[in-house]
């Protein structure tokens, strides 16, 4: 597992409100000085109403105060010094995790609970992983190259339906089946996991919407000298992860077929 990460970034239907409170859920918030927002993620995880609510909050590298906040909220509290990043937390929160339903958010983002619920709900239901149907900024006339990253990947997996959902994206929630089949240390890798899940024969699908680009709070992020966006080289670069992992489990064209062609013939 890596030491430092990034600081991250149909189904739905009506809730079935008795099928929530029944599930036990465990989740997880990875933390970073987030003592102004903390607080009020965690009333909204409160209210999901699950009948065995577990809260892990990761608190890595933080010196605000966060971890005393979770501390005196009610939350199981896993403590490092340095700071390890969003990714690196989940998969450690994941690790500890009891719950049969796991539900992963950032500490940095209050997300209503009437939409956590969608997704502890299609896990519920049958869904392995439950992601957010946000795809990011697509309408425009250069889009992001993380956003191309999602979708090529989506493609490459045999799963174009998915479009640019992907577990870097939270909230999404995962099952038990899912945490056993992928492994908690791939979670420090979301579009490792992601792949995983997918190749895997799992339940993966975009249940819900949350419009986490207006959510996320703006802060500036790291260049190198030369202007490069550290942190988006970052997360392409787990997407390379992602292809390098199908291509040695699923041969070097992945889950595609070779069609017509004949290599010996060239050979």
């Amino acid at each position: 597992m890596r030491h430092i990460r990034k600081s991250r970034n149909r189904r739905g239907g009506a809730l079935g409100a008795a099928s929530v409170r029944t599930a036990n859920v465990s989740v997880i918030i990875p933390v970073i000085n987030e003592r102004k927002k903390l607080p009020s993620v965690l009333r909204e995880v409160k209210k999901i109403g699950a009948g065995k609510l577990e809260i892990i909050v990761v608190a890595n590298g933080s010196t605000d105060g966060s971890k005393q906040i979770a501390e005196s909220m009610g939350a199981r509290v896993v403590s490092f010094e340095e700071p390890l990043g969003h990714d690196v937390g989940r998969g450690i929160g994941a690790g500890l995790a009891s719950g049969e339903i796991l539900l992963f958010l950032d500490g940095d983002m209050v997300i209503p609970a009437r939409d956590l619920k969608r997704f502890v709900h299609a896990v519920h239901s049958g869904v392995d992983v439950a992601l957010n149907r946000y795809l990011g900024p697509i309408r425009t006339r250069s889009t992001h190259p993380v956003v191309l990253a999602k979708h090529a990947l989506n493609v490459a997996l045999g799963r174009p339906d998915l479009r640019g959902t992907s577990m870097t994206t939270i909230p999404h929630a995962i099952s038990r089946r899912a945490l056993a089949e992928i492994g908690a240390a791939a979670l420090a890798v979301p579009p490792k996991a992601h792949t995983m899940a997918v190749q895997k024969g799992l339940v993966v699908r975009p249940v819900h919407l949350v419009p986490v680009g207006r959510m996320n709070p703006r802060r500036k992020r790291p260049l190198t000298t030369h202007g490069t966006d550290t942190i988006g080289q970052l997360i392409i670069g787990d997407h390379l992860e992602a292809i390098r992992w199908l291509t040695e489990t699923a041969g070097e064209r992945g889950c595609h077929t070779d069609l017509m062609r004949n290599r010996n013939v060239v050979r």
